[in-house]
């Protein structure tokens, strides 16, 4: 079975669909500009986050303290409406031997917020990928978003925040190590 690429002209179909005029000026070009925008939206599917994350053993091999980058823009779309959700991201760890590029934390949440999403599975994808690909004694991620899918319909609460975290390796039973992260992650 083929695979059916959707195209401008679907965007139109739905511009009809929705009792509007995609041939009025306003909307002339708006599935040209929605069709970009959703290949912007999802392109993390078509990113490894193995390749984002490139290590240096250059200046790592006597530093074993907390490592922590702050509010890394986390822009992503619900699967269950394909509503935006959005906020920051923290992310954090300790090297074994090895560093990563500071940005490379950023593109790493990049990745996987550029997906359809539900925000846990997102905060672990990011702890685990970075678990896996850099091999650190501890990750830590904490991501806080506001969804429109809550704010914009259903319960219609806004400003409410979503927070969750993923704790991995010796961030887990390190009670002095995970009160430090995420006091770090807390701090303004």
């Amino acid at each position: 079975m083929t695979k059916e690429v959707f195209t401008e002209a679907d965007w139109r179909r739905l511009l009809e669909h929705l009792g509007e005029d995609p041939d009025r000026p306003g909307l002339v070009e708006t599935p040209h500009r929605v069709h970009k925008a959703w290949k912007h939206w999802v392109s993390g599917y078509g990113q490894d986050p193995a390749e984002v994350l490139k290590a240096f053993e250059d200046g790592a091999e006597q530093y074993n303290e907390l490592i922590v980058v702050k509010n890394i823009p986390v822009y992503s779309h619900c699967e269950h409406h394909l509503a935006p959700f959005f906020g920051k991201a923290t992310v954090g760890y300790v090297p074994n031997g090895k560093i990563v590029g500071l940005s490379k934390l950023t593109r790493l949440v990049d990745v996987f917020s550029k997906r359809l999403q539900v925000q846990e599975r997102m905060t672990m994808q990011i702890a685990e990928a970075l678990m896996t690909v850099l091999e650190p004694k501890a990750v830590g991620v904490v991501v806080k978003c506001r969804h429109l899918c809550m704010e914009s319909r259903g319960i219609r609460t806004a400003g409410e925040e979503t927070v969750t975290s993923a704790m991995l390796g010796e961030l887990q039973p390190n009670l002095a190590m995970r009160t430090e992260f995420l006091a770090l992650a807390r701090e303004s």
